[in-house]
């Protein structure tokens, strides 16, 4: 019965960090690809670490994940995850991102981060 009550509370957790408009938007973009903090700067007004305070709450959940390419970081929804497929079906839901992801193609921000 415990296997039971941790499933709910890592569902409830996923589905609480999926509640934040935020992380939702932030998962929809990576579910279009991987990106570095510096692409996601492009599309929030907020500051550098309130975007990574967001992703490593994500990361914590097991629902991104990150690879080092150089010395930057770029992140990526986590496959694997066994709630994957939950996140998948939640994110049909969410308002399609490719505006966002012209917005950081257009301002190639890569290329003043350095990523």
């Amino acid at each position: 019965m415990t296997n039971k009550n941790s499933d709910l509370n890592q569902l409830s957790q996923v589905l609480k960090l999926l509640g934040d408009k935020t992380r939702l938007t932030i998962a929809a973009l990576l579910l279009k690809r991987e990106m570095c903090v510096c692409e996601l700067l492009e599309v929030f007004e907020m500051s550098q670490p309130s975007i990574s305070q967001h992703l490593r709450k994500l990361k914590d959940a097991g629902m991104v994940k990150e690879a080092r390419k150089g010395q930057w970081i770029y992140y990526s929804l986590n496959i694997n995850n066994e709630f994957y497929p939950l996140i998948e079906n939640v994110l049909t839901f969410v308002p399609d991102q490719t505006d966002k992801i012209e917005q950081i193609e257009k301002s190639n921000p890569t290329q003043r981060c350095g990523c």
